[in-house]
Formats: C-alpha cells, sequence, structure tokens
C-alpha cells in the first residue's frame, strides 16, 4: 500500500492487520513502528490517520495509556546499597494489580466533568465511583514503576500505565455502540476495526469520553510520581509525560496510535524490557520536514510518531507457560485446609527460566520485585535496533535500570498494551 510506511523488520501478521485497517475509506495513511507486534483489530506500533473519523479498537482498551519519567536531583551513588529497600517500600506503596483499588482516595477535578453523567448508564457500581477508587493504581501485565540513572549518573523514576478500569469500561462501551448495541452490552471481540464517524453523537461523545480518560491516565501516573519521589526523598528537576494509546486531531485528521509515541521537538519517553535501556528522545528533521508537520502528502512515512518500547518478540503463553487448572490448598480463617483450584502457569511449558533470569539481572545489580517470565527481557526486541530503524528521532538520554516494580505473575491483564 502506497499510503503505508513500515519501519524495521515487523511481523507479517501486524502489516496484514495495519492493512486490513487502512482499507477503511476514512483512513488515509498509516505507518507501523519498528516495535510493531500483533495486536488486537489494530497492531501495537500502528498509526492510522482518519478523515473526519476516529477509531475506539484503534486506540484500544486501555486508552492513554502512556509513560511519565521525571530526573530527580539524586545521584546513583547516593542510593546504591538502599535500592532494594526503596524498592520494597515502593512494592507497598503503590498499588499494583488487576482490578485494585487505591486504599487513598484521590480527589481531582476530572471527577467534576459532565461526560461521566453521560457514561454512567450501566446498573450497580458507577463508572465514576469505579474509576474513582481506581485512580493512583497501576494494574498489572508489563505496568511498571521503575527506578533508573542516566549517562551522568542522574536517576530517574518512570512509570508506565494507563486509564485502568475507566479506559477498558470505556472501550467496550463504543466497541458495542459500533455494533449497534447500547454502551452497557457487551460484544464478542472482533478482528474487523471498529470506526466511528465525527459529527454523530457516538463519535463526538467518544472523543469527549478518551480525553476523560486521557486526563484519569496523566493525573494517576503523576500521583504514582508523587508517591516515589516521595519515598526516595528528592525532587523534580525535568517531567516528561505522553500517552501512546490516544487519539490527536492533527491537521484535520484524526491520527490514531496503537503503541506508538507522538513525536514532536518535546521530549517523550521510550521504554524498553527490565534488563535494557529506556531513552528520552525527540524529533528531528526527516527529509525535510519537522515531526509534527501537515500530512499532506499522504504517504510521509512515520505520521510524526515513534516506537513506544522495545516490542514483543515473544507470546506470554510461549514465555511463562500454558494457562492449566491446578489445585491449591488454602486455608479457611477458622485454621482448617481446602483445596482450591485455580489457573496457574505451568512453568513446564514455559520458554524462560524465569529463577534464572531474576539471578541474572540482581547479578547486574537491577531489582525485581513481582512480573514473572512473560516480562522478561528475552521476550521482546532490543531497543537500540528498534531505534536505528527511525530517522526521525534524536536520543537526548540513555536510561539504564536499577529497580523495577511490577504486579506478581499471577495476575493476568489481557488488554495492556
Amino acid at each position: 500500500m502506497s499510503n503505508l510506511k513500515v519501519f524495521g523488520e515487523v511481523e507479517e501478521s501486524a502489516v496484514r492487520q495495519i492493512e486490513n485497517c487502512l482499507a477503511d475509506e476514512r483512513a488515509v495513511a498509516g505507518a507501523l513502528m519498528a516495535d510493531g507486534h500483533l495486536g488486537y483489530s489494530m497492531p501495537i506500533g500502528g498509526v492510522v490517520a482518519y478523515s473526519e473519523a476516529i477509531s475506539p479498537s484503534g486506540v484500544g482498551f486501555d486508552i492513554a495509556c502512556g509513560n511519565k519519567a521525571v530526573m530527580t536531583s539524586l545521584y546513583i551513588h547516593e542510593i546504591q546499597g538502599a535500592v532494594p529497600a526503596l524498592m520494597e517500600r515502593i512494592r507497598k506503596t503503590v498499588s499494583f494489580g488487576l482490578g485494585r483499588s487505591n486504599p487513598t482516595p484521590i480527589d481531582d477535578a476530572l471527577f467534576d466533568s459532565p461526560v461521566w453523567d453521560e457514561l454512567d448508564t450501566q446498573p450497580g457500581q458507577p463508572l465514576k465511583q469505579k474509576a474513582a477508587a481506581q485512580l493512583g493504581t497501576v494494574g498489572s501485565g508489563n505496568h511498571y514503576v521503575d527506578l533508573l540513572f542516566d549517562e551522568e549518573d542522574r536517576v530517574w523514576i518512570a512509570c508506565h500505565f494507563g486509564s485502568r478500569g475507566f479506559g477498558h469500561t470505556v472501550a467496550s462501551g463504543f466497541l458495542a455502540i459500533a455494533q449497534g448495541k447500547n454502551f452497557s452490552d457487551r460484544v464478542k471481540e472482533s478482528e474487523e476495526p471498529a470506526v466511528l464517524d465525527i459529527g454523530t453523537p457516538a463519535g463526538d461523545l467518544y472523543v469527549e469520553a478518551m480525553r476523560l480518560a486521557g486526563e484519569y491516565a496523566y493525573a494517576g501516573r503523576n500521583y504514582v510520581i508523587d508517591q516515589v519521589v516521595e519515598i526516595l526523598g528528592t525532587r523534580i528537576l525535568e517531567s516528561v509525560h505522553c500517552h501512546h494509546n490516544f487519539a490527536w486531531l492533527e491537521d484535520g485528521y484524526w491520527v490514531v496510535r496503537k503503541g506508538a509515541t507522538p513525536l514532536t521537538l518535546e521530549t517523550a519517553f521510550i521504554g524498553s524490557s527490565m534488563g535494557d535501556i529506556s531513552v528520552i528522545v525527540r524529533g528531528i528533521l526527516d527529509d525535510g520536514r519537522m515531526p509534527y508537520e501537515s500530512l499532506m502528502p499522504l504517504d510521509i512515512g512515520a505520521l510524526g510518531s515513534a516506537p513506544h518500547g522495545a516490542g514483543r518478540v515473544m507470546s506470554r503463553t510461549k514465555a511463562a507457560g500454558k494457562l492449566r487448572n491446578i489445585k491449591v490448598e488454602r486455608e479457611r480463617p477458622d485454621g482448617s485446609k481446602y483445596m482450591y483450584k485455580e489457573r496457574r502457569r505451568d512453568p513446564s511449558t514455559a520458554l524462560i527460566d524465569w529463577p534464572a533470569v531474576q539471578a541474572e539481572l540482581t547479578g547486574r545489580g537491577i531489582t525485581v520485585l513481582g512480573s514473572g517470565a512473560d516480562e522478561a527481557p528475552a521476550v521482546y526486541k532490543d531497543l537500540r535496533t528498534v531505534l536505528a530503524a527511525h530517522t526521525n528521532i534524536e536520543v537526548l538520554h540513555q536510561l539504564r535500570p536499577v529497580g523495577v516494580v511490577m504486579a506478581g505473575d499471577d495476575i493476568r491483564d489481557p488488554y495492556q498494551d
């Protein structure tokens, strides 16, 4: 397709997936970043520009998933021996996991938005109430809080997550609307992209709901970073904050990015695996154009976009093993025992030896709490190779990890990017 640009070596299934998105007559141009891989309906690393339309399936279930990274006033030698204890404090302070609630509710102006009343149509717990309870929680899967240091030994804090259950509910509701159902209905997932016209009640409400989810994600990441800053007893010198699952109105087109970083002259954070560098970047000249310049002509390439990470090369099932029903002994409040059946990964079917990975990371001075084989460094591409496929990126800082906290591998989140 002349209006599709693919960067680097990306699996053919992901290319076919974005080509399917571009088959829609409202899609005018597309790009697939070098960290691209198969996703739901639209590949991770995919970018599609729409004329007078927007795609809820393109943005995805984790609306406004993104990163915040801050440079602190600390230097790595000031915390070197204390990193394991600091990471333990972070794990105990920050709420990780699927469906978790924040024990300290956050009052934020975003809850005054009238959009909540238009979305709160579901029976049972109001969406606004559910969202308020989860604000400031990190989630599971590839969502994390990291401590890193740069080439001048300055300590950085980074986090990665999105709009939590609120965003998932919004996405599910508008996927139902796209199939002619009600917001509160639930429909089967479809590989066919869901696209809503701008100027219709559904399309316009989705834009408002998506933007509200973006405010929610920003507020959550701000809260978590502030928690970690307090734990470290430091202050913020520089801040980088952006979504990579979102849609932006650019030059009259709605540009939908799923797992792709908007690239401007402002700084952005691109994360990686727990054992590799992450980077602070900004856009540079590419074929005579500035990063965010007009989308015309339609085949200009990256569409003002960059990768959002290293990109998976191995599925979670291959890495961590197949899910099987196993019997687990549990204890009742009265002390008696009983057998409980639950689904867990079978390590005998895993390609990744997680204990060996943990030992190797520890030997390199990287403390990892939580997580599991499905997030091991080997399941990701090399970030340097991914970045080398893009000529529109300038790397300002390389950040090396010293501490990573994620939810445990017993918590599954099917919709992380």
